[in-house]
């Protein structure tokens, strides 16, 4: 035997990751550069090492807007506005509502909300040719 055997070690808990407040700082950047210079920002959220409660902590400094939505393409996607106008929350979930992205949107208009151009030009096609005959 070694005297390695005779090192105590002590295990303690990290507890609070405490990443809750530099996100919210980031978030406060990014929504004064959305506001001069119009440029959006992603804040991917499963990319943070998050402690116990930091998620909830986060949420609730954030609290809810006005306006949410509901996205089903290969599953739900959830978008909501927080309590501050601009940024938003972006919860992408499979088909088996298990969440495979998670993001904060600092922007006008979340990405998944805006219409695509190849989608409008297919809705305008199709709006004309079933407006054909119709007086």
């Amino acid at each position: 035997m070694s005297g390695l055997d005779d090192i105590q070690v002590k295990v303690e808990s990290p507890g609070f990751c405490h990443n809750a407040l530099p996100i919210l700082h980031e978030i406060r950047h990014a929504l004064a550069k959305l506001v001069e210079s119009g440029e959006n920002t992603v804040i991917d959220l499963n990319a943070i090492p998050f402690g116990p409660g930091d998620e909830d902590e986060l949420l609730a400094v954030l609290g809810k807007g006005e306006v949410s939505a509901t996205v089903d393409a290969l599953g739900p996607t959830l978008v909501s506005e927080t309590g501050y106008a601009g940024v938003w929350l972006v919860d992408y979930r499979d088909a088996d509502d298990n969440r495979i992205a998670f993001q904060i949107e600092v922007t006008e208009t979340p990405e998944i909300l805006k219409a695509h151009p190849d989608d409008m030009w297919d809705g305008a096609e199709r709006l004309a040719a079933g407006l054909q005959g119709v007086s």
